[in-house]
């Protein structure tokens, strides 16, 4: 079978989550290669006339689309498998619908609340209400990477989130609305499609290493992606607690697989989550393409459940044939 992975357009001046995608797509067609595929890698071009040809001369029978950007925004992804869709094209992942649902935070969120899946109040502008006088975290509406958090992201009172939103829009672009602060735990769930269904593999707790009291525990972009930093050496992943809380894993477990349900998920997916002291589970974000990156969390997760890496490629693949 040929195999073309499809991957976002990178500058070479690019920051490091969008490089990120060009270590994915070589990782993974060196694991294709190894399992026996013939595979290439490929940018995508929004543009309906380059990618028609490029399908015409690759000739794959399968897209793994890695695309997490187009024009450098997270928000235009769901070109790609739309427009996949439109060639007839098969790809690995979620579909252009459930992209553009979990893309739009707000949307995503508001799916959850009326699903009734537990997820953090939040706040818009113009108007900024509900904001009382809890922390809230600023963040973008629809872009992933934890761009733009940082410590000054938690911020209490109207004014203040007012205006660190103002500030991350003029500095990075797009809008931004503000979630409530959920003091406590981190964990991330990645599943993967067995046999047309949800499969929760081992979930990791994100543990915050040596962090001053005074700070939030947030991933932030620094300890996402900035290896020389005490953010990124200080924010490690464990798998080791299921035994104690089997309880809370299992509820874990449930949300994610309805995120899954609600979303309308295919081949893979990640839900993340914060459990606040008493021990009630929120929901964060749902990433239905998350990165599939051989040190990354998905891939973790896969290597505690006895799957090597090509295998979980091999997993993605064939749960998109299965299709």
């Amino acid at each position: 079978m040929r195999i073309l992975v499809l991957h976002s357009d990178v500058p070479p001046d690019a920051p490091p989550d969008d490089q990120d995608t060009l270590l994915q797509a070589e990782a993974i067609e060196g694991a294709l290669k190894e399992l026996g595929y013939e595979a290439s890698r490929a940018s995508f071009a929004p543009d309906p006339t380059e990618l028609e040809a490029l399908i015409s001369e690759e000739c794959p029978e399968l897209v793994f689309n890695l695309v997490e950007t187009v024009w450098g925004r997270g928000v235009y992804a769901p070109l790609a498998p739309q427009m996949l869709s439109q060639l007839g094209v098969p790809f690995t992942g979620a579909g252009a619908a459930a992209m553009t649902a979990c893309s739009d935070k707000i949307l995503a969120k508001r799916l959850l609340r009326a699903a009734n899946l537990p997820t953090a109040n939040w706040s818009e502008p113009p108007l900024w209400s509900g904001l009382g006088k809890a922390l809230f975290i600023v963040k973008s509406s629809t872009e992933d990477a934890s761009l733009g958090l940082d410590d000054g992201a938690v911020v209490k009172g109207q004014r203040a989130v007012a205006a660190r939103a103002q500030a991350c829009a003029a500095r990075y672009g797009g809008h931004w609305f503000a979630e409530r602060y959920i003091e406590g735990r981190e964990f991330n769930v990645a599943l993967i499609e067995k046999d047309g269904v949800p499969a929760v593999l081992p979930i990791g707790e994100m543990i915050f290493e040596k962090w001053d009291d005074r700070r939030p525990r947030i991933i932030g972009y620094a300890a996402k992606w900035h290896a020389d930093t005490t953010d990124y050496q200080d924010t490690t992943r464990v798998f080791d607690w299921r035994d104690s809380e089997p309880e809370l894993y299992d509820t874990l477990e449930r949300l994610s697989k309805a995120c899954w349900d609600l979303f309308g998920m295919t081949g893979y997916a990640r839900v993340d989550f914060r459990v606040d002291r008493k021990g009630q589970p929120y929901i964060l974000e749902i990433n239905p393409n998350p990165c599939l990156e051989p040190n990354a969390g998905v891939a973790a997760a896969a290597e505690q459940a006895q799957i090597p890496y090509p295998q979980l490629i091999d997993a993605v693949v064939r749960a998109t044939l299965r299709g």
